[in-house]
Order: structure tokens, then sequence, then C-alpha cells
């Protein structure tokens, strides 16, 4: 498949534009600390993985989720005997969650600056709570590169299909980035779009997914990559 088909590159925001990740597991860290008293750190981090899991359905994605699996799981752990104080110090370091830097990671602004200078239509598509990921975008300084940017609840293939719809192409014309096989790449390829799979150093458990390989599909380890494989055909 030659990438001259290629209308629109579609990028998944955190922990492809930057990092994400690495401050919610610093929070998760401080919670697995608070509740040595009562358990281990392993356990603690089976508690809330169970938690967010739970809460998933009715919760989703983002910061606000996140915060009430954190408190859920300290006071239940816990057996509600954490102290009010405590549970207010991971309240806040749940909130700065809203506020860390959204510094590009490495090769990121140079390569959108030279993809836009080619011209090539980018746009952003990621999933989370609508206000903090507007907030992470602005934050980035990055905005400005993206001609359109869809925020939403999940990452399937209806919300796949119904992005190319939105953007008038077909699925075959779009290409998808991301650190996510679960959310990025398997969707994406299933309507039958391409995907450039970039690994985070760090994955939050929900988004595991076993690796495979696909026609359509070419890994890559640094963001920089992106230049040279959109001057040729994937491949297998």
């Amino acid at each position: 498949m030659n990438t001259e088909k290629i209308k629109v590159i579609a990028f998944d925001a955190d922990d492809t534009l930057w990092d994400c990740q690495g401050h919610f597991e610093v929070v998760m860290r401080r919670l697995y600390d608070e509740l040595t008293p009562w358990t281990d750190r392993e356990t603690s981090a089976q508690e809330l993985f169970a938690t967010e899991r739970k809460n998933m359905r009715l919760l989703g994605y983002g910061v606000k989720a996140f915060t009430l699996s954190m408190l859920e799981t300290a006071m239940r752990v816990s057996h509600y005997e954490m102290p009010a104080a405590t549970i207010n110090s991971i309240l806040n370091q749940c909130y700065s969650l809203l506020e860390f830097p959204c510094t590009p990671l490495p090769q990121v602004e140079a390569t959108l600056k030279a993809l836009s200078s080619q011209g090539w239509r980018m746009v952003v598509f990621t999933k989370g709570e609508l206000l903090d990921q507007e907030h992470k975008l602005q934050r980035s300084g990055l905005a400005h590169f993206f001609s359109h940017v869809e925020i939403t609840s999940d990452k399937g293939e209806p919300e796949f299909r119904a992005l190319c719809s939105k953007l008038g192409i077909k699925p075959a014309e779009l290409l998808m980035v991301g650190n996510s096989l679960k959310s990025d790449i398997a969707p994406a390829l299933a309507i039958g779009a391409l995907g450039v799979y970039i690994p985070f150093h760090v994955t939050w458990q929900l988004e595991h997914h076993e690796h495979f390989e696909h026609e359509r599909m070419v890994q890559i380890d640094e963001f920089g990559q992106l230049i040279d494989i959109l001057h040729r055909p994937f491949s297998s």
C-alpha cells in the first residue's frame, strides 16, 4: 500500500505528543506509599486497577475519573481509616495532573513542523475528558499544527469511522499515529486505515495489548522516523 493514498495523518495526544502516563505514575506511587500500613504496594496497584476498570463504564478516561478511583481505593483499602489530611493530600496530587507541563516529546515539534511544511493535513484524535485534553494541547504549544481536534470518550472502530466521515475521507486515506496498540492502532487497521505505532516507555494497564504485526502497520522507535515512512510504501 502506497503512502500516496494518505490524505490525513491523525495523532494520538497523551504519550505520543507529550508524556502523560509518567505523571500519573508518580501520583499512583504516592497512593501506594500511603497505603503501606494496610497492604503491600503490589496489592494497592491491583486494587487501583480493579477500581478503574469498574468505574470505566460510567466515568470514562481522564483526571476526574482517575481522582475518584484513587480516593475510592484509598478509603476501601484502608478500611476507611486513612486520615482526612492524607486523603486531602492525595486529592491535591490528583489536581496537579490538570496542570503538569505538556512538553513535546523528543523530535515531535520538529517533525510536525516538517510535515506541515510539506503540506500534510494533520489532526489530533484522542480520548479523554474534553477540557483536560483541550488544556493539555494548549499547554503543549502544538495546536497550530492541526487543522482539526477530535476528543472522544473512547476510540474504537465506530469512532474511527465517524472521524473519517467528519473529515470527508475514506478509511484507506487515514494514517493513525499513536502509542497504544489497543486504542490507536488496532481499531484503525480494522476499518482499513494505516497505522504507525510508537511505543512509550510506560503504558497504562488498561491500554495493554498483545503485540502483533500487520501489513498496514509500521512500528518506529523515534518520532522523527515518520518523515522517512511518509516517503516510502508500507511493508510488513
